[in-house]
Formats: C-alpha cells, structure tokens, sequence
C-alpha cells in the first residue's frame, strides 16, 4: 500500500511539473471613454501567480525626448529594470520624477547624450522635464509579466493565465486613473472597458 502511495504521488509530481501554472490564453480587451472613443495607452494588468514567467517586455525601454516631447507617453517596464532617456532634440533637457518608490533626477544633458535611470517600486512614475513644463509621460513600473498598452483603437490583446478572476486598467489621464474588471468565465468576445479620460491629447 505505501509503495503504491509513493507511486501515485511521484506521478502527481511529475503531471504538475508537466502542466506547471495554469494554461495560458489570448484575451482581447477594448477600452473607450464615456463616449464611446477609443482610448489610447490605457495599461491593462493581471496579477502573477505561482509561477509566473519572468517580467520582460518586447519594446525598448527607454523614453526619447524628440520635439520637445516624451516618446512614447506611456510606458510599461519591469520592477528593477534600467530605463534609458536618450536626448534626440538640439536643447538640453532636465527629466525628473517625484514619484514615491521612483523618485530621480537627470540634470541637464544635450543632444545624442542619454541617460538611464533603475525603477525599483511597482507603480507609476510621473516624468517631467525642468526645462520645458509641457513635457510630460509616464511609466508605469510593473512586477507582473501579463501586462500591455491599448493601440489608436483602444485594443489590446493580452496572454493571460486562464484562471485569472480579475484585471487592472489605468490610465494617467482617467478619472480615476485605475479601475478593477472582473472577467468573464467565457473570454471568446472582447471584454469591454470604460474609462472617464479627461482629454484625448496624446
């Protein structure tokens, strides 16, 4: 009887290191306004679990200044990751963040010089520049490998892990800036989300 026990839990064993966390699937969501306009760079998050891949992004992390902007207007990257702000424009530019957990100061560099900056809290980093006040982006520092940007058309499909119950939408210019969605147990239609933004500038 014990060594049929032993058996059956080594293959229990062996079925979990197959099966690992719960399957991935591919989960489209939609995001709009109050309007029904599409709402561009709204960030949608799930928690990780037990097992979760390692946090890493297919886009550059870095935050360009370029005609006297930030570029991209948000950015997601990973707790403990070196963002870079490369200077493309002729004038000096002085990038800061007051943010809490990732507070920092880059003084005045010039054209074609770049810097780098670690992120080490999840959460939001508010970007401005000393120099020009209309500057202004934001990243936002995630400790979860399920997590993306909305397009021009407020879509975005995001690989999730089929158990999740829950996502996390934010965007720095809604009010509020986050919400909660629970998800649907069938995730074959887009799940829809409605933001109140308070302006479509970028």
């Amino acid at each position: 009887m014990l060594k049929a026990l032993r058996i059956f839990a080594a293959a229990a064993t062996f079925v979990c290191m197959l099966t690992g966390p719960a399957l991935a699937e591919k989960v489209t969501f939609v995001v709009s306004d109050a309007a029904g306009k599409p709402v561009k760079d709204a960030v949608v998050m799930v928690a990780a679990g037990p097992g979760a891949p390692a946090v890493k992004f297919p886009w550059p992390l870095e935050m360009k200044q370029e005609n006297l902007q930030f570029s991209p207007y948000v950015l997601i990257a990973p707790v403990g990751s070196d963002v870079k702000f490369p200077n493309l424009d002729k004038v000096r530019h002085h990038v800061y963040s007051f943010s809490k957990g990732n507070k920092f100061e880059l003084k005045l560099y010039g054209k074609d010089e770049s810097r780098s900056v670690k992120l080490e809290k999840a959460g939001i980093a508010a970007i401005g520049c000393n120099i020009h006040d209309t500057m202004v982006a934001y990243i936002r520092v995630v400790d979860t490998p399920y997590a993306a940007k909305t397009d021009a058309d407020g879509k975005v499909i995001l690989d999730i892990p089929a158990d999740a119950k829950t996502a996390t939408v934010w965007h720095p210019d809604a009010l509020p800036a986050e919400v909660k969605v629970t998800l649907p147990a069938k995730r074959t239609a887009p799940v829809p989300v409605t933001l109140k933004v308070k302006s479509h500038a970028h």
